[in-house]
Formats: structure tokens, C-alpha cells, sequence
């Protein structure tokens, strides 16, 4: 076999293969047993059938096109490798030439979108980075105080209206017009949170128990998603939150401490190491955003169009023009640090241990709401874990900028990010990944064929 490669831009190329007929053979002669064992001609036992008399009665071209059909993701794999072409997304093959008779050639090309070279600069040590400083204010102490309060607080029941803080038992019932949607009951919610229905927290307040009111919100989920829906919403009790006494019978109560003092210098610490993490998280992303900004990465437009198609499809959205160019915005970033972070990845020689798999796993599990052995059971049955483990090689790749790139804060104090690990990174990444539904970390790995 004899195949040559085209460059049609940086991330698309042509091939051109050409097959001698005594490498399509074992193909051929596979495609006339195939179809000899399907048909039946007078004088011949099933699967016997002569390849002329299987011309005669089907025709060579069907023939061929089984041979074909069954030859080419060999020969189209075997061209790929031979010319070190680095394949993503689906390839567009035209068949030019087929054997009419014995002794000729199989020829045919293939257009396919390709991975594009990134040319890295050679030392990151030349980049800086501006991140806030890592300072814990004793508002931020005090948020954790209250945070670990809340924890040991106990609810206890009023004689009221509905205010901000409250908790509530409510039941729900949403339809839209004579068909009823869902409907709930008992549910406790924090009146201010607004977790939960648009425009809920505002009936609810001056509400009281055993009252009912109707509003209209878009439903949060389900087939009717967005949609506007009558709610009528039941107050069964109202209740406010009695935090316990900030002194050192608390201390005891909800640490190994024996003073507040103790304990409040203990979330003081908690509280700086916060803001140092969000310092690594910050730097992190600013190291990315100035890769971004000043290397060149080609993205394929035929990977961005179908990326973009299937989401606004999934959406029902396949319309909405100034949506779709957020999408596409949005894919095209995402695809870019891909193809750039792989390249880092490749270029240091990432790899991947299985410790850091399992808890990229964990976290990512975590997110969906998942139990961890069941969400690797289902990664692997979608065949899924080659992707996530580049996802993995990405998040130590760009760990390994984070490392050589200089971090100054806003004071102008250089940042020693060692105490923020690659793990730690990568496991705040997994959860970073999952907030909502965006193109951030959606992996190619899968339309791949190298």
C-alpha cells in the first residue's frame, strides 16, 4: 500500500492511499463468501456459490462495495500511522478508484480535521502572574465562626410571618394550565436562599403558617424546563435557627479546643490557608489565560462546528443565533486549552498514576451526586477512562507551568505556591469541571484515532 499526506491548513490534511489488488484480496474473497452464504442459486449448495456466478446474479460493484466498505478502516488506519497524522473527529473518505477487474488498484482520499502542532515556548519561567494577597480579614474569620455555629444550631418554632432566615415547611404544586407538573410536600427551605423556584422567596415573605399563595415561575428541571408554571405555595410551620453562645462551653462542644481563644485562632489558620489555595487557584488561571493570550493553537473548525451543533441541539436552541456564538466562543476557548495543555503534557512527559485517576474519579463522582463505584463503573462502560485520564495529564501539565511561572501578589510579594500540590490542583479542577453545564474540560479525547 502506497499513501501520501497533503497539509490543507494546520488542522486539516488529505490523504491519498493507493492498494494493490493482491492486498484487497482477502477482502474480496471475504465479501463473495459473505454474500455467497446468503443467497441460494439452483445447483449449488448454500456457501458453495462461484465468484463469477455471484457476479452474474448480484453484480461485481456490490461486491466490491462489501470488500470495500470492510478493507477501508484498515487501510485508512495503516495511512494514518505511515504518515505520523494525528486524526480527531470523523474523516471524509471518497473512493476514486475501485478494482473492476482482477489485477487493479483500490485508490481513495481522505479528508480529515487533524491535531495542530503547538510551538511551546521554551522556558516558562519567563512568565508572571498578579494574584491577591493571602490575607484572612476577621470578616472572613468571623463567616466560619457563624458557618460552624450554624452547624450546632437548633431550630425552634414562631409565632409569625415569614422573614429572611427562616426556615420553613412548605408543600408545592406546579402545573401548566390544566395539567399538573409536579407536586411536593413537606419540604424544608431557608426563606433568602433562593435555591430553589425564581420568585419563591418573595411570595414566602409575610407569609404565615397555614396561609397559601400562587405565583408564576420557570420550572428548574424536568421535561419543562424553563418553561412558566403556576405555583401554589403552602406554609406548614415557620422556624428560626438558635445559634449557640460563642465561648469556650461551645469551643468544647464543636472542636477538640478547650478555650475560644484556641479555637478562634484555629479558624484563623483555616482561614489563611483558604486564601492561600484560592491564591494557587487564581495564579493557575491566570497562567492559562496568558497561554492562551500568546500561543498560537489552530482549532479545527469542523470539531467546533459539530461540538456546537450537538449542544444547541441537546438545548433545542438550534435557532438562537446570539447563543449560539456564546457557544461557539466558548467551545473554541475550551478546545484550545485542550490542544495546548496536551501539547505541555506531551512535551513533559506527564504521566498519570493511578491514585490521582481514583480521586480525579471520587471528586468527579461527588459532583454528579454519585455513588464513586458506580460512576467508574459507568466511565469505563462508555469507554470514557482514556479521556479522563488526559483529562488528569492536562491538570498536572499546566501544574507544572504553575511551578516554573513567577507568582507576585498585589503588594508586590513574591508567592512560593509549593504548599498548593499538584493533587490538591487537580481535585479542585474535577469539582471546577462540573458547575454547571459548560464547555470547560469537555474532552476530545474520543473522536481521536491516533
Amino acid at each position: 500500500m502506497k499513501s501520501a499526506v497533503e497539509t490543507l491548513n494546520p488542522t486539516r490534511v488529505k490523504l491519498t492511499v493507493e492498494v494493490p489488488f493482491e492486498e484487497l484480496k482477502p477482502s474480496l474473497d471475504a465479501a463473495y463468501a459473505t454474500i455467497g452464504s446468503q443467497i441460494q442459486v439452483p445447483g449449488f449448495r448454500k456457501g458453495k456459490v462461484p465468484s463469477r456466478i455471484i457476479d452474474q446474479r448480484v453484480g461485481r460493484g456490490a461486491v466490491l462495495q462489501e470488500a470495500v466498505n470492510e478493507a477501508l478502516p484498515q487501510f485508512y488506519g495503516q495511512a494514518v500511522e505511515d504518515n505520523k497524522v494525528r486524526p480527531i473527529g470523523q474523516p471524509e473518505v471518497d473512493v476514486t478508484e475501485v478494482p473492476a477487474e482482477d489485477g487493479q488498484e483500490l485508490k481513495f482520499t481522505v479528508e480529515v480535521d487533524v491535531r495542530p502542532e503547538v510551538e511551546l515556548p521554551e522556558d516558562f519561567s519567563t512568565i508572571t502572574v498578579e494574584v491577591d494577597e493571602a490575607k484572612a480579614s476577621p470578616e472572613d474569620v468571623e463567616e466560619r465562626l457563624i458557618a460552624l455555629q450554624e452547624r450546632f444550631g437548633t431550630l425552634k418554632g414562631v409565632e409569625r410571618v415569614v422573614e429572611t432566615g427562616d426556615f420553613v415547611s412548605i408543600d408545592l404544586e406546579a402545573s401548566i394550565g390544566d395539567e399538573e407538573i409536579d407536586s411536593v410536600k413537606g419540604i424544608s427551605y431557608e426563606v433568602g436562599s433562593a435555591n430553589m423556584l425564581e420568585g419563591m422567596d418573595d411570595a414566602l415573605l409575610g407569609m404565615a403558617a397555614g396561609e397559601t399563595k400562587k405565583f408564576t415561575a420557570p420550572l428548574a428541571g424536568g421535561d419543562h424546563e424553563g418553561q412558566d408554571a403556576d405555583v401554589t405555595v403552602s406554609v406548614q410551620s415557620v422556624k428560626v435557627r438558635e445559634l449557640p453562645t460563642l465561648d469556650d462551653d461551645f469551643a468544647q462542644l464543636a472542636s477538640e479546643f478547650d478555650t475560644l481563644k484556641e479555637l478562634r485562632a484555629d479558624v484563623t489558620k483555616q482561614a489563611e490557608k483558604a486564601k492561600k489555595f484560592e491564591q494557587g487557584v487564581q495564579a493557575r488561571d491566570k497562567v492559562l489565560e496568558h497561554l492562551l493570550e500568546t500561543v498560537d493553537v489552530p482549532v479545527p473548525d469542523g470539531i467546533v462546528e459539530a461540538e456546537v451543533h450537538a449542544h444547541l441541539e441537546g438545548e433545542n436552541r438550534l435557532e438562537d443565533d446570539e447563543h449560539r456564538a456564546e457557544v461557539e466562543e466558548s467551545t473554541r476557548k475550551a478546545l484550545k486549552a485542550q490542544f495546548l495543555l496536551d501539547a505541555i503534557a506531551e512535551k513533559a512527559e506527564v504521566k498519570v498514576e493511578q491514585p490521582e485517576l481514583i480521586e480525579y474519579l471520587v471528586m468527579s463522582a461527588q459532583q454528579y451526586g454519585m455513588d464513586p463505584n458506580q460512576f467508574a463503573q459507568a466511565i469505563d462502560q462508555q469507554g470514557q477512562v482514556p479521556a479522563m485520564v488526559a483529562e488528569v495529564a492536562r491538570r498536572k501539565a499546566l501544574a507544572t507551568v504553575l511551578e516554573q511561572a513567577k507568582v507576585v501578589d498585589t503588594a508586590g510579594a513574591e508567592i512560593d505556591l509549593s504548599e498548593v500540590t499538584a493533587t490538591d490542583m487537580v481535585s479542585e479542577l474535577a469539582a471546577d469541571d462540573h458547575e454547571g453545564h459548560d464547555h470547560e474540560g469537555h474532552d476530545h479525547e474520543g473522536h481521536d484515532h491516533d
